[in-house]
This record gives C-alpha cells, structure tokens and sequence, in this order.
C-alpha cells in the first residue's frame, strides 16, 4: 500500500485558526503604531514650522499675518505689511502635508495663549476639534481614543 502524502482538512483548518488568532494580536499592534507615528510626524512638523517662523520674526521683525500665513515661509508675502528683509531664498522649502493629507493652519494671533496657532487638524480633518494637534498641545498631544 502506497501512503498519500499530504496535510487533511483538519490540519489545514488548524492552521487558519492559528494564523487567524496571530494576525488578531499583531494588527491592533501595528495600528497603534501607525497613529502613534503619524502623531510624531506632526509635533517634528510643528517644531521645524516654529524654527522657521522664529528665524523669520528675527528677520522680519513679526510673525506673518493670518492672512499671509505659512506661505509666508516659502516666498515674500506680496500683501501688506510687506517685509523689507527677507531671505532670498524662504525660510523652508516646502509646506508638506499632515500625515492625513491635510494642510497645517496657522493663525495669528493664537487663542489659545500663544503667539500664533500651528496646528493640523488631525485624523478627522477638521479644524478646531478635540482630536487637533498644535503648538500648545505638542508636549501632550491628544489620542484618537480621547476624542470618541
């Protein structure tokens, strides 16, 4: 007599339901780190976006307006009040994205006991709501469980 060789049903099932319970404790892992990493992402942002404007208030002498906002960095505001000294070649290169593809806000002045407001809107994309990452909040930034 020859002997199949081969896996039964009931060895293959037992193995989907170990790879089933694997893939349960090592998802909501990895997915935790990902917001983790996205908030990182923000207050580095945040940081470098208040190196910038720093470097530009030295130069300028004020932080850009509302309306002249983070574009400000990037090229001499062509609405008043017009600096007189600006660096030829901006202060960053690029204004990138948050990590939810939306754009950083700024305000000035802040409302909440800054100078300005830097901020993004953070994963629901919507500004001024709890879930909101900025320049006051960066040493404690909110966690997506605390605002649901």
């Amino acid at each position: 007599m020859k002997k199949n060789k081969g896996f039964t049903l009931i060895e293959i099932m037992v193995v989907i339901v170990i790879l089933g319970l694997l893939a349960g404790l090592v998802v909501p892992n990895v997915m935790g780190s990902v917001d983790q990493a996205n908030v990182q992402k923000v207050v580095t942002d945040i940081s470098g976006f208040e190196s910038a404007l720093d470097q530009y208030k030295l130069d300028v002498g004020r932080y850009p307006t509302t309306s002249q906002g983070l574009q400000a960095l990037i090229e001499k505001p062509s609405q008043a009040p017009i600096p007189k000294k600006y660096r030829p070649d901006g202060y960053v290169k690029k204004l990138s994205d948050d990590p939810w593809h939306s754009p950083y806000y700024y305000k000035m002045p802040g409302d909440h006991g800054k100078k300005y407001d830097l901020f993004s809107a953070g994963p629901d994309g919507e500004p001024n709501t709890c879930d909101d990452i900025g320049n006051w909040n960066v040493d404690n930034p909110p966690s997506p469980e605390t605002c649901q």
